[in-house]
């Protein structure tokens, strides 16, 4: 593993996977409860300190105003007021710095991990995956996450604790005000209660459709040269705003609940608090209690009422933390691809013989995509695979990475069945040059040493570009090869980004390669380029050849011919082209194409 290569988190957040979403969420904390207990501690005394400000002024009232007191009595006032005022500063700002470093510490580790997760697993599941979907569940839901912990789950703390707190202290004040303050809070639970059920549903639904717009988006900017070429702009637009109306309609639905909810809760703390306030003033006015008491009252009830009302928003908010946590379960319970998991020692030197043994393959039951394939190559052989558009080829050579496995029968590498081999490193041994190959959006060095585990030397990258075919177009630029190729590799032509990819496919010199039709959409003088780049890369490597064109595959080793998932023919050039069948109809259509096309050319 190189120095770049990040190890797989100490703490694996499966774990905090749990059928209730409240300890899931306190699960996932782990390392950071104990910030999160003294950030809860720290609100605590900051809200203790808030309340004994206003126990400060009923007593400096009742003591100092009331009876001119202007002694010790008021130094002690004034010394009490400056000690809470800072008390309460200090450990609302220590609150607040530890609630900070669990939400902050919490959610890097989660992306960490999610994106290490998502790394893991099979490529089936990407295959089936919108890749929307996944940027909101890695983006969105992380950062709901993130204000759970920053805001939901220390406010619950700090709700519970300026409740009890200034309870306790109206109680001490006057038992009869204690109750009085009281009398909503099952009217707030009941209310909170019912909108949390619904919004959560209704949060869920919104957070669905924000992956769907985030697909769309994603297809648009990848797909934007089509979307010119066809002149599609009107229906990606019209698609777009199919599902942002979609979007703006559950949007509305919950913003609607939203506001619902809070003039509701609004009235209901209003009345409590003027019920309260007057209450304790027809109690002071009948001498029951002092005005001090009744100031110090006053400013308490609020601190009563605030943590209800709150209680019910943090309540509503926690279902979107809930909603997400859920969302990224889902994704957390997907299995892992094993990548380390096999016999085969992962210092074994691989040869190249491959065997294919009865083999099938299905991607859904009932439906085969590969027949009791069976065929063999040595080392260094060239396996040709020709065959119309959906006949296997793809499939077959999708399982040498095992990026699937086989249904029944078996491949033999070297004469040991493929699963025996650990997927990491049988893919380190497996070259493959697509037919669209991808470049990542950094320089064509980079793109160039991609997948190599240890450094080379400038002299192997450029010895490298100089075998594909590529090395002085790569000095042509400004930059040469810290030339920023762009995203999706804009910068260079198809026939350029070709080479680049069999530049990186030297480079990483594996036992086995694959190319996919490399050649098919170049022109003949880049088809020439890549011709000759590739005869270097396929030396003395097992090769997989995918192509349409018999021109392209002619010097093989092995021809396999492929029709619905089965192997109709098989053999050299020369003996499918004295076998009727398939291949030889093939070579004819074609010939006749090219003879016709040379003689248009030659009448220009």
């Amino acid at each position: 593993m190189s120095k770049k290569e990040k190890s797989y988190p100490e703490y694996d957040l499966r774990e905090s996977l749990s059928a209730n979403r409240f300890i899931g969420l306190w699960k996932l904390m782990k390392g950071y409860q104990w910030h999160y207990l003294g950030a809860t501690t720290a609100l605590g005394i900051s809200a203790a300190s808030r309340t004994g400000i206003y126990l400060m002024l009923g007593f400096y009232v009742d003591e100092v105003l009331k009876k001119g007191r202007f002694d010790r009595t008021f130094l002690f006032a004034v010394l009490g007021f400056l000690l809470l005022i800072i008390s309460q500063a200090t450990f609302s700002f220590i609150s607040g710095w530890l609630a900070a470093k669990t939400a902050e510490g919490t959610t890097r580790r989660l992306r960490d991990y999610l994106f290490d997760h998502i790394q893991r697993l099979t490529y089936a599941y990407h295959a089936e995956s919108k890749t929307g979907d996944l940027l909101e569940r890695a983006t969105s839901d992380v950062d709901t996450i993130r204000r759970f912990f920053a805001d939901q789950a220390i406010g619950v703390g700090r709700i519970v604790l300026i409740f009890v707190i200034n309870l306790v202290a109206i109680y001490r004040l006057n038992t009869k005000l204690a109750w009085v303050s009281i009398i909503i809070i099952p009217v707030i639970l009941v209310i909170s209660t019912l909108f949390f059920k619904k919004l959560s549903k209704a949060y869920e639904a919104y957070q669905e459709q924000e992956a769907v717009i985030s697909t769309n988006l994603q297809e648009n900017l990848s797909g934007v040269r089509v979307v010119k070429a066809f002149a599609r702009q009107g229906y990606e637009i019209y698609k777009f705003d199919q599902s942002n109306w979609e979007k703006f309609l559950r949007g509305k639905k919950l913003n609607m609940m939203h506001s619902l909810f809070w003039p509701i809760s609004d009235i209901i703390c209003a009345a409590q608090l003027i019920f309260g306030q007057y209450t304790a003033a027809i109690m002071a006015i009948e001498g029951q209690i002092s005005l001090g008491e009744y100031l110090t009252y006053a400013g308490l009830i609020g601190w009563i009422i605030w943590p209800i009302r709150n209680l019910g928003r943090l309540i509503i908010d926690t279902s979107r933390g809930l909603v997400s946590f859920k969302r990224i379960s889902e994704v957390l319970n997907e299995k892992q691809e094993p990548l380390l998991e096999g016999s085969v020692s992962m210092e074994y030197q691989v040869h190249g013989d491959i065997k294919f043994e009865n083999v099938s393959f299905q991607y859904e039951e009932d439906t085969p995509v590969l027949e009791e394939v069976s065929f063999e190559c040595k080392a260094g052989d060239v396996v040709a695979l020709l065959g119309s558009t959906g006949s296997g080829k793809t499939s077959l050579v999708n399982l040498l990475p095992r990026f699937y496995d086989v249904s029944q029968g078996c491949i033999l590498l070297d004469g040991i069945d493929l699963k025996a081999y650990p997927r990491h490193f049988l893919r380190s041994q497996i070259g493959i040059v697509e037919q669209e190959p991808f470049l990542f959006s950094c320089s064509i060095k980079e793109n160039i040493t991609y997948g190599l585990s240890t450094p080379v030397s400038d002299e192997q990258v450029e010895q490298a570009a100089k075998f594909a075919a590529i090395h002085d177009v790569i000095l042509s630029f400004p930059n040469g090869y810290e030339t920023l190729v762009g995203e999706r590799g804009v910068t260079l032509s198809g026939g350029q980004k070709q080479r680049v990819a069999i530049a990186r496919a030297l480079l990483l010199n594996p036992k086995i390669l694959i190319l996919d039709d490399s050649t098919s959409s170049v022109d003949m003088e880049t088809e020439a380029l890549i011709r000759q780049a590739l005869k270097h890369l396929m030396q003395t490597r097992t090769t997989f050849l995918i192509a349409h064109r018999i021109q392209s595959i002619m010097n093989a080793d092995l021809i396999l011919v492929f029709d619905k998932g089965r192997i109709v023919q098989s053999g050299t050039h020369e003996t499918l082209l004295n076998q009727p069948g398939m291949y030889q109809q093939i070579f004819e259509i074609q010939t006749r194409i090219d003879d016709a096309l040379e003689k248009e050319i030659a009448s220009v």
